[in-house]
């Protein structure tokens, strides 16, 4: 087991090092989760980023928190196509899972936020999701002598500011796992994990319709960007990765997400336009939507209804635990 550990450690990047030993339990199916150097792992900071996620408080009228939109209820979502903010106002975009976001350093659909401590705070200053500032955050914060007290126990410090809010919430958002589903105790050899459909579902998932090209490893996703065609036939499309590159080639592609319990966290795709995880099949089926810029992948694959079902009820087997 050491050298195991040791050769995640060795492949990780520098920014990053492995703290299995200390870090959040780790469910079956998924790697040691990697902390940032300057951002390490402790059990109080992430307890304290807990309080920090569920607090209504750090919106400007304390009618919001970040798990408003990201709640276990919904798996870390919150169940709607798009997302309500303060006064309640509405985004253009599905709130992602909070799920497995530790196996990836850029975050949010189109991958603006460097990694989960960017992403964390970001909400907090859009006047339409948190419509706070971070200094009124902060401010907020250290009037609870509560809040004063504990960033003095994690950081040393009473006079905290929004990156030690940031490194808070971080933590505890890298302790959201998801894993021993299913599926992977049926990898890990217990064969009667699995349904005949899904073992049939497997072999589309791998063989027929080759979704691993895009959903891949242990959390099922490449962390890549691809336009699927979702949305682009609206008056007004949503740019996607383009808005933050300015490439061409990254017009209306957007991140993909993990399929870990994806059962769970309905509607789908980045606008939330897909209910059911059958329409999310056929729509994958029939080859996206043609567009300037539909990724090469995206091609009819002609499933039969068995297939469909089949597929639908594989990509249940990863419901897992651990959040």
């Amino acid at each position: 087991m050491k050298k195991v550990l040791l050769g995640l450690a060795l492949m990780a990047p520098a920014l990053f090092v492995a703290l299995a030993a200390e870090g959040p339990a780790i469910p079956l199916g998924l790697l040691p989760v990697r902390f940032p150097k300057d951002n390490p792992y402790t059990a109080e900071k992430a307890e304290l980023g807990k309080l920090l996620y569920f607090d209504k408080r750090l919106s400007a009228d304390g009618t919001v928190s970040c798990a408003s939109c990201h709640s276990p209820k919904f798996a870390y979502t919150d169940g709607k196509a798009v997302s309500d903010g303060i006064k309640g106002q509405r985004g253009g975009r599905s709130a992602p899972t909070v799920i497995n976001r530790a196996y990836s350093l850029a975050q949010f659909w189109d991958g603006r936020a460097k990694a989960l401590e960017e992403q964390s705070i970001g909400p907090m200053a859009n006047p339409i999701e948190m419509g706070n500032t971070h200094d009124a955050v902060v401010k907020t914060l250290k009037g609870v002598n509560g809040y004063k007290k504990l960033f003095a126990k994690v950081f040393g410090t009473e006079a905290f500011d929004i990156n030690h809010v940031a490194m808070a919430i971080a933590t505890f958002e890298r302790t959201v796992l998801s894993g021993n589903s299913p599926y992977d105790r049926y990898k890990a050899g217990d064969k009667k994990q699995l349904s005949a459909s899904a073992v049939r579902g497997m072999d589309v998932y791998f063989n027929k319709a080759k979704c691993d090209q895009c959903h891949e490893g242990i959390n099922f996703t490449t962390n890549a960007y691809h336009n699927l065609g979702v949305g682009t036939d609206k008056p007004n499309p949503d740019d996607g990765r383009f808005a933050v590159t300015k490439n061409a080639a990254d017009w209306g592609a957007f991140k993909t997400p993990t399929l870990r319990d994806i059962a769970r966290t309905a509607p789908y795709m980045h606008d939330g336009s897909l209910k059911t995880l059958e329409e999310v099949v056929d729509y994958y089926d029939k080859g996206g939507l043609p567009n300037k810029n539909l990724d090469e992948r995206m091609k009819k694959l002609n499933l039969t209804a068995q297939d469909k079902k089949d597929l639908v009820e594989f990509l249940k087997s990863l419901n897992g635990e651990g959040w």
